[in-house]
C-alpha cells in the first residue's frame, strides 16, 4: 500500500483533520501528539519553512535531526498568506477541517485575517486553538515569548538560585514541551466536548500561565493557604543535596523513601544510629531534617559501585538509577525491551533513529504512517483534495518557487575574492 493510500483506521484520532500553522517545538510537539494518535495534520508553513528545519546537523537542507521525529506523520503545504490566493487555499482548507491551530501572536493572526471569528464563519464546527506566549487579555499579550523567556518569569529558573543562590535555566525547552502537551489535551477535549453536541469553540493556551501551574503544583506549599502559612517552595526540592550522588565508578539516584525504605537503607550501610532518632522515623518528621539523610547518602554512596546500589536497591525496592547520558538511554535495558528506539528508512535523508510514541494503545500499535515531510512536499496533494483546480494550484506552486528563487543568496562571482 502506498504512504498515499495508506489508512489508519484503528488509530483514537482517525478521520481528524487538524490545520497546524505552528512553527518551532511548542505547536510541533502538540500536533506530533495528534499526528502520533492518527489526526491527519497538515503543517502549513511559509516558502521560508519552519525555523526547526535549519538547525544543524542534517544531511540535507531543511531536514534536519530535530525535524525527522517531531513532524512524523504529518504533511505540509507551503502557503505565503501574504497573498490573496494563498488565503483563499487556506480558507478552502478550513471548510473541511476539524481543528485550526496556531501560534501566531494576537495581533499578527487579525492582521492576516484569521481571528476565531473569521475562521468560525467558514467553519461553525472548528476546534480553533491559539497557542501564545501570554495570556492575550493581559499586558504581555503581545509580547514575544520563547522557553528561556518563561523558565524566568514563571519562577522556573528562580527555583535553581533558591538551592545554591545563582537562578538557571533547565536544560532543556520544558515550558514548550509542557505547553505542546496542554495544547493536545485541550484540543482532545474540545473534540469530545464537540462529539457530544457541543460545537466548536476557540481555545487559548498561554505558555507563561500554563508553566506558573505546572511550577506550583508541588511548589505553592504553606502560599495555598490565606493568610499564608509560609512561603512557596518545597522544602526537600529545594535542598542543594538533592543531587545524583558519587558512586565508587559513577552516579547515581539513591532515593530511599518510605519509613522502610529507610531501615532498609540504614541496616545496609551500618548507620543505625538512625533507626529510632524521632527525627527519622515518619515522613513528617524526615521532611524537615532532610537536610541530614542527604548528607548521610552523600557520605555512603561512594563505598559501592552504581551497580552494587542499584542491585540492593532494587532488592528491597528503594528507587534507584544510574545517572545516563544521552548517549546512554538506547542501551539501557529497559529502553530496549520497551523497544522506544528503532531504526527508520527516510525517502529523502536515509536511515534514522526513531522514538516511538511512548502511550500504547491496545488497538493502535504504533506506526510511522508518513515519514518527516520535506517542505511543501504535499502542497498539490492536499490543494486537490480541498477542491482547487489544477491552474489554482498551479498559480500557487509558481509562486512558491518564484519566492525561494528571489530569496536564493546569490552565488559569488567566480574568480573573485
Amino acid at each position: 500500500m502506498s504512504e498515499k493510500t495508506r489508512t489508519h483506521a484503528g488509530a483514537p484520532l482517525a478521520g481528524v483533520k487538524v490545520l497546524d500553522l505552528t512553527t518551532v517545538i511548542m505547536g510541533p510537539f502538540a500536533s506530533h501528539i495528534l499526528a502520533d494518535l492518527g489526526a491527519d495534520v497538515i503543517k502549513i508553513e511559509s516558502p521560508e519553512g519552519d525555523l526547526l528545519r535549519q538547525y544543524r546537523p542534517s544531511r540535507s537542507p531543511g531536514m534536519s535531526g530535530v525535524f525527522l521525529n517531531l513532524h512524523r506523520n504529518k504533511r505540509s503545504v507551503v502557503l505565503d498568506l501574504k497573498k490573496d490566493s494563498h488565503r483563499a487555499a487556506l480558507d478552502r482548507l478550513i471548510a473541511g477541517a476539524d481543528v485550526f491551530l496556531h501560534n501566531i501572536r494576537p495581533q499578527a493572526i487579525a492582521r492576516l485575517g484569521y481571528t476565531y471569528e473569521r475562521v468560525r464563519a467558514l467553519n461553525p464546527d472548528i476546534i480553533y486553538c491559539g497557542a501564545y506566549g501570554f495570556a492575550a487579555a493581559g499586558p504581555y499579550g503581545e509580547k514575544a515569548a520563547y522557553d528561556d523567556l518563561i523558565q524566568a518569569g514563571s519562577g522556573i529558573a528562580g527555583l535553581f538560585a533558591a538551592i545554591d543562590g545563582v537562578p538557571r535555566y533547565a536544560p532543556t525547552v520544558i515550558c514548550d514541551k509542557l505547553t505542546g502537551q496542554a495544547i493536545a489535551y485541550a484540543i482532545l477535549a474540545a473534540l469530545f466536548a464537540r462529539a457530544r453536541g457541543g460545537g466548536g469553540q476557540a481555545i487559548e493556551v498561554p505558555m507563561f500561565e500554563t508553566t506558573i501551574e505546572f511550577n506550583l503544583v508541588e511548589h505553592i506549599t504553606g502560599a495555598a493557604f490565606v493568610p499564608p502559612l509560609g512561603r512557596a517552595g518545597f522544602g526537600r526540592l529545594l535542598n542543594m543535596r538533592r543531587k545524583p550522588y558519587r558512586t565508587a565508578d559513577g552516579y547515581a539516584c539513591i532515593l530511599p523513601y518510605s519509613d522502610r525504605n529507610w531501615q532498609d537503607f540504614y541496616e545496609f550501610t551500618g548507620r543505625v544510629e538512625f533507626r529510632s532518632d524521632p527525627r527519622f522515623t515518619r515522613l513528617a518528621e524526615r521532611v524537615q531534617n532532610i537536610d541530614i539523610l542527604y548528607a548521610m547518602i552523600e557520605e555512603e554512596a561512594p563505598k559501592h559501585s552504581t551497580a552494587e546500589w542499584v542491585a540492593f536497591c532494587d532488592r528491597v525496592s528503594i528507587p534507584c538509577m544510574p545517572v545516563l547520558s544521552l548517549d546512554e538511554l538506547e542501551d539501557d535495558p529497559q529502553v530496549i525491551a520497551s523497544g522506544l528506539f528503532a531504526e527508520a528508512e527516510h525517502p529523502s535523508e536515509g536511515r534514522y533513529r526513531s522514538v516511538r510514541r511512548p502511550v500504547t494503545f491496545s488497538a493502535d500499535p504504533f506506526a510511522i504512517r508518513r515519514h518527516a515531510p520535506r517542505l511543501g512536499e504535499h502542497t498539490e496533494e492536499v490543494l486537490a483534495e480541498a477542491g482547487l483546480d489544477r491552474a489554482e494550484i498551479a498559480a500557487i506552486l509558481g509562486d512558491v518557487a518564484a519566492k525561494a528563487r528571489a530569496d536564493a543568496p546569490n552565488p559569488e562571482p567566480a574568480g573573485e575574492s
